[in-house]
């Protein structure tokens, strides 16, 4: 593992000690059968491959493309049973090449992201982060625009007369229906999105922190969908202003439901209506259009990406202090172990093992949370060790501004009741097919597996289309 490239650099050496227990992998393949980007760029990425080529051969690994196409899941990490940070790994090594101006791996995998995915830069950002391997901004948006152009003669709509007798709905433009809708009007099918807000992106547009994503950025991408031929209509809530069944009366042959998880889980305290309580979700949407206000002390409740989003959205936002309360310890946190040390490294304080149990108001208004420690015993059904209060261990935090983000939901009110739903409240759908218990009608993304990913997004809206393809063809 010695290598000239880490040669005389402490920091590198330190950064790069969880290798060592590459020497004594197990081989289980896990790490590969749980990466999504397998399937967004077959035959060129394979994670437990390259580990192996790190151990090997370190300075060939710093010129290859396969380094830099790691989208930070984690799911590897969660699932690896010996908890190897694989994408850190990884990170380490970019740092390595980047200092030592290999970027031509990097250079090849925008070229091999922007043939295989619909919102190239967006992607690049948000799962890419080529920022914290220290990658200039300006290369990267240039990187970006190169990689782009060579593939745009790539991106013609192919009309075919067998395709075009079948028209396609997709409900809801976030990653999974603009993947899905890309990849069908790809075929040569005419492809309509439904949106229930003013403008196209769903989580991508409503969500996510500018600091993540510069929503200029993915207007452009959608607008290069636009010319693609795929339709959006705007300001149509399925359920409100049309139903599945009046889509089917106007012509679609099959629909693809990729409507997210955007409601918000609720806190079953006392004092959530206060004046200065707000979730996490409308938060974040609010701080998007410029209307959002925070407070000076600013309290969290959660423990996943979105409460680490919204605690870093208010310190940016001029609060003095924000502090994230969450019930389990740091290894069960949900939330990507990067965000969480970029957090902390912008002044958000995180206290593990406490949860509240009311929020304290005056006149209306929220003054401060009473808590209480936890203790951790075994695991639920979340396989987490299981959270427990400690008994006369109550205490008091100041806040005039709480934000809940215990976790988010599908929204399945606008559903007939032919469709089936799982325990979990999310869309039931052939694991293999991904069609619902009602024919030719489709579901994928978080709508199905709960809150996830964006790359997980994309590989859903990819399987769909296989399979709406399939389907319109009457093929099996």
């Amino acid at each position: 593992m010695e290598s000239k490239a880490i040669e005389g650099s402490r920091e590198l050496k330190e950064q790069l000690l969880d290798m060592e227990k590459l020497k004594y992998c197990f081989e289980c393949g896990i790490c590969t059968a749980s990466c999504p980007v397998i399937e967004i760029i077959p035959n060129y990425y394979n994670p437990r491959i390259l580990l192996e080529q790190i151990l090997l051969d370190l300075d060939k690994v710093l010129k290859k493309e396969t380094l830099w196409l790691c989208a930070w899941c984690y799911r590897c990490h969660k699932r690896c049973p010996q908890r190897l940070k694989v994408p850190e790994i990884f990170l380490a090594i970019r740092k390595i090449a980047t200092q030592q101006g290999h970027f031509e791996g990097f250079s090849e995998a925008l070229r091999l992201v922007s043939r295989h995915v619909p919102f190239p830069a967006t992607y690049c950002w948000v799962c890419l982060h080529p920022e914290r391997a220290m990658v200039d901004r300006q290369f990267v948006e240039k990187t970006l625009k190169d990689a782009a152009s060579l593939s745009a003669k790539k991106r013609k709509a192919v009309s075919t007369q067998e395709a075009e007798k079948y028209e396609v709905a997709v409900i809801g433009s976030g990653p999974a229906g603009l993947t899905g809708a890309y990849e069908l009007a790809q075929k040569g099918f005419p492809v309509t999105i439904f949106e229930s807000m003013p403008k196209p992106g769903g989580m991508l547009q409503k969500c996510l922190p500018i600091y993540r994503l510069p929503k200029d950025v993915l207007d452009a991408e959608i607008a290069r969908m636009k010319d693609l031929g795929i339709a959006f209509r705007t300001n149509v809530t399925i359920g409100k202003d049309l139903t599945i069944e009046k889509l089917r009366q106007e012509g679609f042959r099959a629909i693809f439901i990729a409507t997210g998880a955007h409601k918000s889980r609720e806190l079953n305290v006392k004092g959530c209506n206060l004046e200065g309580v707000v979730r996490a979700l409308e938060f974040l949407e609010e701080a998007n259009v410029g209307r959002a206000k925070v407070g000076e002390k600013v309290v969290v409740i959660g423990g996943g990406n979105v409460a680490i989003d919204a605690a870093r959205t208010t310190l940016q936002m001029g609060a003095n202090e924000v502090a994230i309360l969450y019930r389990r310890s740091r290894e069960e946190m949900p939330a990507n172990p990067w965000e969480v040390r970029e957090a902390e490294a912008e002044g958000v304080e995180i206290q593990f093992l406490v949860s509240p149990k009311r929020i304290l108001g005056k006149n209306g208004r929220v003054t401060g949370l009473e808590c209480i420690k936890m203790n951790l015993v075994e695991p639920d059904e979340s396989g987490r060790r299981a959270p427990v209060p400690v008994e006369g261990s109550e205490f008091t935090v100041e806040a005039d501004m709480v934000v809940l983000a215990i976790g988010e939901t599908p929204d399945l009110a606008f559903l007939p009741k032919e469709i089936d739903i799982t325990e979990a409240g999310t869309i039931a759908v052939d694991p293999f097919t991904m069609e619902t218990s009602v024919p030719g009608v489709f579901a994928g993304g978080d709508v199905v597996s709960g809150p996830a990913s964006v790359v997980e997004a994309i590989v859903a809206g990819k399987r769909a289309a296989s399979s709406i393809e399939r389907y319109l063809k009457g093929e099996v």
